[in-house]
């Protein structure tokens, strides 16, 4: 692509994010989700190819539902209330239908069947972008809303971390098994959120982090299914050895990263009486973690001739910037020692 032509859609994602993080205005947030959908169509299908046509076509039919549910229900609050203010949502109806709209646009359950087919049409930079990025906006507005009824909220989360741990049991691309780790991801932070949006914040950062660094890993290592993992050792030994770790700590164990939000989450939960939410949460979380296993066992532990389907490629130098995979790596597994400082922070 153009690098005139790419800098233009990179300047516009980041400004539509930006006018939808600084305006209190629904008619201004719904403009700046809209440039956002707008800048990244191009970027989805620049490779010719029918699946990402197909997969473009998608995001934009799926955007486009939810900016209209959204702009309905704005319009709506304006009509029963008399306010176009974001933070002056009191009528029960446009505040339900506002959420589900924003978990449209973000792929929670049971609203989120586009995102895996959209992600496994799409390249790994482009879907490293719809899975950090994009998620911005419509968290922000969704942080926002002061929901009147917190069952909305509960069930959604609690489904999305369901969905997306039992989605991506069988799945063998990594593009799709990374759509559902990020479905359940996002039903952790929707799970806390109207009892501490700090919180969220949290988990919000962490899983940009540690999504980051995933998707840089198989980028380098040029794999999209579990069979080209199976050869990643001999692209870069060292990589491959910390991968495992990489997800493992998207699963939550101790002693990385990932586990700090979800730790944190249940502890406030159960504070909140709602012990068997955590109970829940935390079951859904063994079955991510089943399949982060799967993906450290084809990576680490299954050597190419027992893989029919792997050759051992040449091993060529890559001509990839490293540093960024370098510092989100780091994150991804030592961010833990931080958590009474993080702590300290969230109740201030």
């Amino acid at each position: 692509m153009n690098p005139y032509i790419l800098s233009t859609l990179l300047f516009g994602l980041g400004l539509g994010t930006t006018i939808t993080f600084a305006s209190s205005h629904w008619l201004l947030a719904w403009m700046g989700l809209e440039m956002n959908t707008l800048a990244i169509i191009p970027l989805m299908a620049q490779h010719h190819h029918p699946r990402a046509v197909e997969a473009t076509t998608k995001y934009f039919l799926a955007q486009a539902t939810g900016a209209a549910m959204l702009l309905f229900a704005s319009t709506t609050n304006a009509w029963l209330v008399g306010q176009w203010d974001i933070q002056q949502m009191s009528h029960p109806l446009p505040v339900t239908l506002v959420t589900l709209a924003l978990a449209l646009k973000v792929g929670l359950a049971p609203l989120h069947s586009w995102l895996p087919e959209v992600l496994q049409g799409l390249d790994l930079t482009t879907g490293l972008i719809l899975s950090t990025w994009q998620k911005l906006a419509p968290f922000a507005l969704l942080l926002q809303i002061q929901t009147p009824n917190s069952t909305l909220l509960i069930a959604l989360g609690l489904a999305s971390t369901l969905v997306g741990g039992w989605g991506g049991l069988n799945q063998t691309q990594l593009r799709k098994i990374l759509a559902y780790s990020s479905i359940a991801h996002l039903g952790w932070m929707v799970l806390i959120m109207q009892f501490s949006p700090s919180l969220t914040l949290l988990t919000l950062v962490t899983y940009l982090i540690m999504t980051f660094s995933m998707f840089l890993v198989f980028k380098l290592n040029d794999s999209t299914n579990i069979n080209a993992l199976a050869i990643s050792w001999a692209k870069a030994p060292a990589l491959t050895s910390l991968t495992p770790l990489i997800l493992l700590s998207l699963g939550g164990l101790p002693p990385l990263t990932g586990f700090m939000p979800k730790w944190l989450i249940l502890q406030e939960l159960t504070k909140q009486d709602l012990a068997t939410t955590a109970t829940l949460a935390a079951l859904s979380a063994l079955l991510s973690l089943y399949f982060y296993l799967r993906l450290s066992y084809a990576m680490t532990l299954t050597m190419s001739p027992n893989n029919t389907a792997g050759t051992t490629p040449w091993r060529l130098p890559s001509l990839q910037i490293t540093m960024p995979l370098a510092v989100t790596t780091t994150a991804t597994l030592l961010l833990l020692p931080l958590t009474p400082l993080t702590t300290a922070l969230l109740t201030l």
